[in-house]
């Protein structure tokens, strides 16, 4: 077996592990209210930082203006409760439209 492949299985594995730990220990294992709380608050930090890289870096600079505009207005229509799909077509239908103006 090739080192991938045993790389692939290691981390299915560790996946399958997490995922089996849940339903395992639900009910063994109290976790106080604050714990939860800061877990709750690093999740959404974590999102917040996948979203700021994804929206405003390209190959280890800044990626432009369009983006982040586009990004900015599925984020508002999202906020508003849009229908997921008004907000995907939203945020694609401005990057683009900024792009084809010359914005970048």
């Amino acid at each position: 077996m090739s080192a991938t492949v045993v790389m692939i299985l290691a981390l299915a594995m560790g996946t399958y592990a997490f995922r089996l730990v849940g339903p395992v220990l639900h009910g063994r294992v109290d976790i106080p209210p604050r714990v939860q709380e800061l877990l709750s608050a690093g999740a959404i930090v974590l999102l917040v930082a996948l979203l700021a890289t994804g929206a405003l870096t390209e190959g280890g600079g800044f990626a432009g203006w369009a983006r982040p505009a586009g990004v900015l207005v599925g984020a508002v229509l999202a906020w508003r409760r849009a229908p997921f799909v008004v907000v995907v077509l939203a945020a694609a239908a401005t990057t683009a439209v900024l792009r084809a103006a010359g914005v970048g």
